[in-house]
């Protein structure tokens, strides 16, 4: 049975707005970040896109976003956090260093890269085996590329930018392999 994953980015918090690295720690949602998860609950009702299971990172950004998406229950998973950046949570951003970040954040306690798109990867497989034909996944930032790149090379649908905040990642999931058919990326330029 073909099934579908839709795995979207929290909306905007606190530190997005700080330019402060936040994987394992936490800030909570901005007004902007609320309204960006209802448009993009909008998009899901306006679409006629019911979920027959719904998931969320255990981090609050996550789940607070998936409260404004849905009024359905949810599971949180630990499997789903960010990446965890080691000394340099709730830094600023300016001491990222440059893309790829690889291992750079293992010498700092952090995970290293393979290990965290592994445990992304897994998590989402095992969800999706277990779950529903139509699953919502509230995940980060990172968490989601890591699990684009995972899957690369089975689609042709790709975004070099940034994964915006509340993006949305339409996969589809057969025989245990994900596909990537669309980038759902919402205009919230009006938003303040």
């Amino acid at each position: 049975m073909t099934k579908t994953l839709y795995l979207m980015r929290h909306g905007e918090t606190l530190f997005n707005q700080q330019k402060k690295i936040q994987g394992w720690c936490d800030s909570p949602l901005t007004e902007k970040g609320i309204k960006q998860a209802q448009i993009a609950g909008a998009y899901f009702n306006d679409h006629g896109i019911d979920f027959d299971d719904v998931y969320t990172s255990t981090s609050e950004r996550a789940s607070d976003t998936l409260e404004q998406v849905t009024d359905r229950s949810y599971k949180r998973v630990k499997g789903l956090k960010e990446w965890n950046f080691g000394r340099f949570e709730s830094e600023s951003e300016a001491l990222n260093p440059p893309l790829p970040y690889g291992d750079f954040f293992v010498g700092y306690g952090g995970e290293e890269e393979g290990q965290f798109r592994e445990r992304v990867s897994e998590t989402l497989m095992k969800i999706m085996k277990e779950a529903g034909k139509t699953v919502l996944a509230v995940s980060h930032g990172a968490s989601c590329r890591q699990f684009m790149r995972n899957w690369a090379h089975t689609s042709d649908v790709d975004q070099k930018d940034r994964l915006g905040n509340c993006c949305i990642l339409k996969f589809e999931f057969e025989h245990d392999t994900f596909r990537l058919q669309e980038i759902i990326n919402h205009d919230f330029s009006n938003l303040e």
